[in-house]
């Protein structure tokens, strides 16, 4: 046993190195997916985006009405403050949770397709280049979930309980 374990000793060094260089290292990553290893630059540009877009206006409380007065890790987590019209009640959407559990790509294509009530301007997704709508992802999944869902739909006959904005009906 002597000899045979003074000529594998060195292997089995080698085998324990590997290990643990693999251990610390990122899972992300291992993974080598590009998707999962975000640069600075695209979280920074999507926080820029997010922030003229204006996406903060309805899905972080209170940012409209505090001049964008709101930390960061409370950005995004949707709000219970509605928007009625025609069209019934809608509300912002935590988007720290939705986006958190939607793979990129079908971000991408939920951006593309979706034809939303408003006052969300859905139109303004579809005219984003794939770059931009990729970083916005990238950022929000960064954020981290948080936050409670929003507050369901409600059909134009439904009064809702919460604080509400009364948008007018369009002229005739």
């Amino acid at each position: 046993m002597g000899r045979n374990f003074k000529r594998s000793f060195p292997a089995l060094l080698v085998l324990i190195g590997i290990g643990v260089f693999l251990l610390s290292y990122p899972a992300d990553a291992q993974k080598g997916n590009a998707s999962t290893r975000t640069s600075a630059d695209t979280l920074e540009r999507g926080r820029y985006l997010v922030k003229i877009a204006g996406c903060n206006d309805c899905h972080t409380l209170g940012y409209f009405e505090s001049e964008s007065a709101v930390p960061e890790k409370q950005w995004l987590k949707g709000s219970p403050l509605g928007w009625r019209g025609p069209w019934g009640t809608t509300y912002a959407w935590n988007l720290r949770r939705f986006l958190s559990a939607l793979p990129e790509d079908q971000w991408l294509n939920l951006a593309r397709a979706t034809k939303s009530r408003p006052p969300m301007p859905w139109w303004a997704l579809k005219e984003m280049k794939k770059e931009d709508l990729r970083a916005i992802h990238a950022f929000v999944r960064h954020l981290g979930p948080d936050g409670e869902d929003a507050p369901a739909y409600l059909p134009p006959d439904r009064v809702p309980g919460q604080p509400y904005v009364q948008f007018p009906p369009p002229p005739k």
